[in-house]
């Protein structure tokens, strides 16, 4: 252990944490490195590691942990679920010392990368996910002495503080982007994890459970046809770098105009690991007189105003030439914004981004 480490600081990093959450990363170098180990991972539970946030150190060894394998067969999680202790623990609390000289994961993993040892906690979400915070060490520094476990212990209510800071934070901007769609007139929804619905506008709500159900593993729709597509459209949402924009046809019913359902992919910040946001589903009625003000496309994806301009223009079917025209700058700039715009909403085609903003029936593959 760092003989030269000031809790008190730690502590005050550990809350600057829970109110921005892209510094978990650099908190967890320093938590690893106050404890003699070499940074740390931060990792989303939930019947298994679902996603993890690390210290730039494992930036090339999560992908591998996390894609290989390595993690489905690690013994330490489900015996620390199955512990259930409201503290930090180590590998001899989890495993026998046998069971560490020739568990799979420790002789061919953990030890090959130097962590052949470790502390680690699991602190509930009130979402019922979990997170589990890891400091390993290198194997020749040999097991994690008592008195870091006892300084973790210390640390661990904070942890447990931040960390359901982070995840209000999380919720209350997932409210905040489904009133922004509520202030178009468009449903929207939050999904997490394979698809359970996290927040919801009320305009959504009235969408329930008449279009929409939410159910245990996942939200369905009663349109049978719709809810296959969307089916598999939310199981292309664990693949890494996946961000298409899967958009479903909707047929008309005696309640409702036809409508698309796009199911938009929430990807890379380090705060998602908090609430699990997976999807933001927005429902459009064709209507192509319906699409959003600038100022309302800026705020709900980020964009500059120039872009919120853009796509405007392009959801109401004008061509590059003629907002090049009305803006007074070049063809190239235009493209350029528009290039932009496609990224920020996860989009690949012209058409796809009129067909979000108005509500054309289409299916990008």
């Amino acid at each position: 252990m760092n003989a030269s480490i000031d809790p008190e600081r730690l502590i005050d990093r550990i809350y600057e944490a829970g109110l921005i959450p892209s510094l978990w990363p650099a908190l967890l170098g320093e938590l690893g490195a106050a404890v003699g180990g070499n940074g740390g991972f931060l990792f989303g539970v939930r019947d298994g590691y679902t996603s993890a946030v690390n210290s730039v150190e494992y930036d090339a060894l999560m992908p591998v942990f996390l894609t290989e394998g390595w993690s489905e067969r690690d013994p330490n999680l489900p015996r620390a679920i199955a512990l259930n202790r409201a503290g930090f623990v180590t590998d001899y609390d989890l495993l026998s010392e046998e069971e560490i000289a020739t568990n799979e994961v420790y002789c061919n993993f953990y030890r090959k990368h130097g962590l052949g040892y470790r502390a680690g906690t699991i602190i509930p979400m009130p979402s019922g996910d979990s997170i589990a915070i890891v400091l390993p060490r290198h194997q020749d520094h040999g097991p994690v002495p008592q008195q870091v476990v006892n300084l973790l212990d210390g640390l661990r209510p904070h942890l447990a503080r931040a960390s359901l800071a982070a995840n209000r934070l999380g919720f209350e901007r997932a409210l905040a982007q489904v009133d922004a769609l509520q202030a178009l007139g468009l449903p929207g929804a939050v999904l997490r994890g394979p698809g359970r619905v996290f927040a919801t506008n009320g305009l959504f709500d009235t969408l329930m459970p008449s279009l929409f159900q939410d159910r245990a593993q996942r939200v369905m729709m009663t349109d049978v046809a719709a809810d296959a597509l969307l089916a598999e459209a939310l199981g292309t949402l664990p693949l890494a770098g996946s961000r298409t924009v899967k958009s479903i046809p909707v047929a008309a019913t005696v309640d409702h105009v036809p409508m698309v359902l796009h199911v938009i992919p929430v990807r890379g910040a380090a705060r998602d690991i908090f609430t699990q946001a997976t999807a933001l589903l927005v429902v459009t009625p064709v209507d192509r007189a319906a699409v959003p003000t600038a100022e309302v496309l800026q705020g709900l994806f980020d964009l500059t105003p120039a872009e919120a301009r853009v796509a405007r223009g392009i959801g109401q079917a004008e061509t590059v030439d003629a907002l090049a025209d009305a803006t007074g700058v070049n063809r190239e700039t235009v493209r350029s914004q528009l290039k932009a715009v496609l990224s920020k909403t996860g989009l690949s085609r012209q058409q796809e981004l009129v067909s979000l903003l108005a509500g054309k029936a289409f299916r990008s593959g």
